[in-house]
């Protein structure tokens, strides 16, 4: 290892296991000082038993590195608050926030209701939107008082967010609002020194094994790569965490297996301009020759 992130201090949410976990487990192998959070629950967010987080950061620490368990719910201003302060308190600073906890409730939209839609939009994205919002506060008194970090935060998308997937109307609304609430913090917090990334990986987790199990399978051949590792992902979070990273901001990037992938996003396509109102004739006119010289949309997961 390189000792990329040493001297730094990373908090990494729903770290006890898949994607969070490798992230842990990289960052501190890099020389990180981690912060692993982890509220233990099962699949859909029910309660679950042990500590995760205590786990992984006593894996951490029998590798020879540094961290401190984290076991409150940050998609509350208590959980997520006491989340910045464990690493203040800890370690005396803060450099990097991972944002990554979350849990599936799938449903077709006919039959979501309400209490899954609303769980699954509390933990991604208000459990994204919180411990930001802490930190931020953090390195905004610190860039006041003189004392400006390289501060990073990784954000957790998902293709769901970015192309939408069938089953997954609430995860997906979830993932697409982190998209845009990482493009607003980057345009916000760039002048405190921080930068604000987000990923959409493909990987191995405990969501993605039971809902694309035939693609999340690990290899059968000794030796062989396995692409759907989530240690996979890890490098380029543990880069996107580093002050290595210096003047990227406001990205979404895929990763999975091998291969990174820089998202571009909405921008302006094929256009049209009467210069005055259009009737509804006419408008609709106009946007079937938009779409006729249109970029045809990339198909939505699991449509048939």
């Amino acid at each position: 290892m390189t000792g990329l992130c040493a001297g730094r201090v990373a908090v990494v949410t729903g770290a006890g296991r898949g994607l969070g976990r490798a992230h842990a487990l990289a960052l501190a192998a890099e020389g990180a000082n981690v912060v692993v959070n982890d509220l233990g629950v099962a699949l859909d967010g029910a309660a679950g038993q042990g500590s995760p987080a205590q786990d992984v950061a006593d894996e951490i620490r029998a590798l020879g590195g540094e961290a401190v368990a984290h076991g409150g719910d940050i998609a509350t201003t208590d959980g997520a608050a006491s989340l910045i302060a464990t690493a203040l308190d800890t370690y005396g600073r803060l450099d990097a926030l991972v944002n990554n906890a979350g849990f599936l409730r799938d449903r077709m939209l006919i039959n979501l209701d309400e209490d899954d839609w609303d769980a699954v939009l509390r933990v991604h994205l208000k459990g994204h939107f919180l411990p930001l919002r802490h930190a931020a506060a953090h390195w905004r008194a610190e860039t006041k008082a003189g004392r400006a970090r390289a501060a990073r935060v990784v954000n957790t998308s998902s293709g769901a967010g970015l192309l939408g997937s069938v089953g997954q109307g609430n995860y997906s609304a979830a993932k697409a609002g982190i998209v845009g609430l990482t493009l607003v913090a980057a345009a916000e917090l760039g002048r405190y020194g921080v930068q604000v990334n987000a990923i959409a990986p493909a990987a191995r987790t405990r969501m993605t094994e039971r809902a694309f199990a035939e693609t999340m399978a690990a290899p059968d051949q000794g030796g062989a790569f396995d692409a759907m590792a989530p240690e996979n992902v890890a490098p380029l979070v543990v880069w996107l965490a580093s002050a290595d990273s210096a003047g990227v901001t406001g990205r979404v990037f895929e990763a999975e297996a091998g291969r990174i992938t820089v998202m571009e996003g909405w921008r302006p396509g094929p256009t049209a301009d009467k210069g005055a109102r259009w009737t509804p004739a006419e408008a609709g006119d106009a946007a079937r020759k938009l779409l006729a010289a249109a970029e045809p949309p990339l198909p939505v997961y699991g449509a048939s």
